[in-house]
């Protein structure tokens, strides 16, 4: 469900930044209610990227989640073959862009999207939210990337200490705020941060490595998840594969909703 990580394993250039805060630290100066964006009490808007990557549900299962979230979205996908290409105009209506997972080549996906890349980051740099899940993780990285994160990503199979040694699908354990929880995993980021970032850990890997980062980016914010958090019951019976804590999505809620509320 995600990108093959084609950057090295190493992890001694960059230091985690580990000092976990509460999810409410990143919402205290705002709500997640739209009305005062959307006065009529219209749906605010997500364009899901939904061009050639090579997971077929990957899109959907997030617009699924982003329309049945408490604050609900409308989801319009964007990207080659959709019939509306990831433009200015497409994100001047938008509170929200995600890339999501699927996919197994991170140059060739970057060579669709790098045209849009300073547009996108313009966009976020003026208020808008970025959330990229698995390759989409990477893709808000850097070499290459959008380069939205204080810091870069690389892959969590097979780095030290990780309990996944290679690509396959699986359950990985996390820290998400002090909590113990489990989350779909295919190959995902890890992501390391510069010292100093100006970023919160929701969550960390088992060998504490950043499994899920919420972070500025001017005025706007990004949010970023190795695991699937908006992995439904199909993905798990497609893989036999079972969660410990049950399927359940407000970790996508909780990391939706770190980035969108308005402040």
């Amino acid at each position: 469900m995600s990108g093959t990580n084609s950057r090295s394993t190493g992890v001694d250039r960059r230091r985690l930044l580990l000092g976990v805060l509460p999810a409410a630290a990143l919402l205290a100066a705002g709500c997640g209610d739209s009305t005062a964006d959307n006065p009529s009490g219209a749906k605010p808007l997500a364009l899901v990227y939904n061009g050639p990557q090579g997971c077929p549900g990957c899109a959907p299962a997030i617009a699924d989640v982003l329309r049945q979230a408490p604050q609900p979205f409308e989801v319009r996908y964007v990207g080659p073959g959709t019939g509306t290409p990831l433009t200015a105009a497409a994100l001047a209506e938008a509170r929200l862009y995600v890339q999501p997972g699927g996919g197994a080549d991170l140059d060739g996906t970057w060579r669709t999207l790098r045209e849009s890349a300073e547009l996108v980051r313009g966009w976020v740099r003026d208020g808008g939210s970025y959330l990229g899940l698995c390759f989409g993780g990477y893709l808000a990285g850097r070499d290459p990337g959008f380069d939205l994160l204080p810091g870069d990503t690389n892959g969590y199979a097979g780095s030290p200490g990780a309990t996944v040694p290679d690509d396959r699908d699986t359950v990985v354990a996390v820290n998400w705020q002090g909590r113990p929880r489990h989350m779909y995993f295919q190959d995902g980021p890890a992501f390391f941060l510069d010292d100093g970032a100006d970023a919160t850990v929701l969550a960390t890997y088992s060998n504490g490595m950043a499994a899920v980062v919420v972070a500025p980016y001017g005025k706007g914010r990004v949010g970023v998840s190795g695991p699937h958090p908006e992995a439904d019951e199909s993905w798990y019976a497609d893989k036999g594969l079972t969660n410990p804590d049950g399927v359940r999505l407000d970790l996508a809620y909780e990391l939706i909703e770190a980035i969108t509320a308005r402040r």
